[in-house]
């Protein structure tokens, strides 16, 4: 079991340094790197003296921390194909700022680990957190300028 690569659009300064997301518009986040090392289901057994034990392993959610405070609570999430830069909402997982600034934001996978053997089963949960990326956000303002006519 590893933590996940962050995904997001607009991206990471770490995934594209030059990108900027803007204040009220969408935020789409997803697992990059979904795998079975990194999103489950892993199942491994283990014997020993004629005795077995079977564990299989797969996470229950993905609890993103905005950098704000704020935490959102998905799954999978989906992946940004979109072209240039739009404000459609993720259909799985987003969120919108409110403010301008620079968001260390991150991702806590809640695994849940199910194992079984020996007429004993029972369930263990564990979290894997990603280290911090930034995520900057930028207040845009038009201006409106009359065109002189000849």
């Amino acid at each position: 079991m590893t933590a996940i690569d962050i995904g997001s659009y607009p991206h990471t300064t770490k995934q594209s340094p030059e990108s900027i997301g803007i204040i009220g518009w969408n935020v789409w986040m997803w697992v990059s790197d979904a795998s079975a090392e990194t999103f489950g289901p892993i199942t491994r057994s283990a014997s020993a003296g004629g005795y077995t034990v079977t564990a299989t392993a797969q996470v229950t959610e993905v609890v993103w921390d905005m950098g704000n405070g704020d935490t959102v609570t998905c799954g999978k999430g989906t992946k940004y194909t979109g072209m240039g830069t739009t404000d459609i909402k993720s259909p799985t997982c987003g969120y919108r700022y409110t403010d301008d600034g620079d968001y260390q934001i991150s991702a806590t996978t809640h695994w849940e680990v199910n194992w079984s053997g020996i007429g004993e089963s029972g369930t263990i949960e564990m979290e894997l957190t990603t280290p911090p990326e930034q995520l900057t956000v930028a207040e845009i303002q038009v201006l409106n300028v009359p065109v002189e006519q000849d």
